[in-house]
């Protein structure tokens, strides 16, 4: 496949077909929209997969009630992404995405101020940009409603359900009672990754849609969010949940890693050690829980009866760390189904 022209800013680079066999010869082309920080971990993570032969596939969680039951290997697309366009809005994401993506830059076409083009010339749109931009019309483009004509749009915005991006496109009301594929219009799914997509260590929730996406949409969104890590489908009233707990949840073990760090440095261990031997703690401690270990049996394990971890855990649960966990989750699930109402001040007094 030939390559694209150069655009007039400089920042376009050309596009071949990738690496993969897509199952088809004709090329699957994503385009981000406001490719920021998560934009450009998830294209990093399908460009990665894409140009590793060998590599092999982050497992799926199976965990959900609604999440596939068949091995990785059986839910393949027929079709995969090739050819990435990346849309920003200044020159200096531009430069970002061109430096993160350095390695990729053949298979990558970068659009500024162009989203509209970006959108026409894509099979499937990963909308990545800030919540606050749908607000300022983004998907209200004029030319944008034909442009997404039967496409899939994934979205990854915090606490924007798939109803309040059907109206905004097409009106409020206006797809109620409508089957979306009968309507010639798009079709929305609601994504939340979190921000351990940057190593390929997500937690991604990928919301169940109505009507169903068809059997190869399913698997093309599946395939891409396990590009970057592990992948769970709930249904859509858990999102919310799903939300404070995945996507704050890096926010909170950081919290608590800290302070843990900080009671070693306290009684003289230095700074850094401290850090890396808690930050390792952590991860062989989750490891362990996802590798099956309940959390309960194992605190039983390691808690001998009159010992040290006995007398630790006594002053957290003194100090009622368990339950202001569980509330700051609940609190943040509560502040993100606010925010997805177009509510703002949602952490003020109580």
């Amino acid at each position: 496949m030939s390559g694209r022209e150069a655009q007039p800013d400089g920042l376009t680079v050309p596009v071949t077909n990738g690496h993969a066999h897509t199952g088809s010869e004709e090329a699957m082309t994503l385009t981000v929209l406001g490719c920021g920080t998560l934009g450009i971990a998830i294209l990093s993570g399908i460009l990665t997969s894409l140009s590793s032969v060998d590599s092999s596939a982050p497992s799926l969680s199976h965990s959900g009630t609604t999440t596939p039951a068949a091995p990785y290997e059986d839910d393949l697309p027929p079709r995969i992404p090739s050819r990435f366009i990346a849309c920003v809005t200044r020159d200096a994401s531009a430069k970002r995405v061109k430096t993160a993506l350095s390695s990729h830059l053949s298979s990558v076409i970068i659009f500024k101020k162009e989203n509209l083009k970006g959108v026409q010339q894509a099979d499937v749109v990963l909308l990545a940009c800030k919540p606050k931009n749908l607000n300022d019309g983004i998907l209200r483009e004029p030319g944008m409603r034909e442009a997404l004509k039967g496409k899939l749009v994934i979205s990854i915005l915090a606490g924007t359900s798939v109803e309040s991006l059907e109206e905004n496109v097409y009106g409020p009301g206006s797809l109620k009672d409508k089957d979306p594929i009968a309507a010639g219009q798009c079709r929305f799914v609601r994504v939340m990754p979190n921000t351990a997509s940057l190593i390929r260590s997500s937690m991604t929730v990928i919301a169940d849609s109505t009507p169903p996406l068809t059997t190869p949409q399913t698997n093309l969104v599946t395939w891409i969010f396990s590009r970057v890590g592990r992948v769970v489908h709930l249904p859509p009233y858990m999102m919310d949940a799903a939300t404070a707990l995945c996507g704050s949840g890096p926010a909170f073990f950081a919290l608590m890693l800290e302070a843990m760090a900080d009671g070693a440095v306290a009684m003289g261990l230095p700074r850094a050690e401290a850090q890396t031997m808690a930050a390792q703690t952590m991860k062989g401690t989750a490891e362990m829980v996802l590798n099956g270990q309940h959390p309960a049996l194992l605190r039983e394990q390691v808690c001998t009866p009159g010992g040290c971890t006995a007398g630790g855990l006594q002053v957290l649960e003194d100090g009622k760390v368990r339950a202001s966990v569980a509330t700051g989750v609940r609190t943040a699930s509560v502040a993100a189904s606010r925010l997805g109402r177009g509510e703002q001040g949602v952490n003020g007094p109580r």
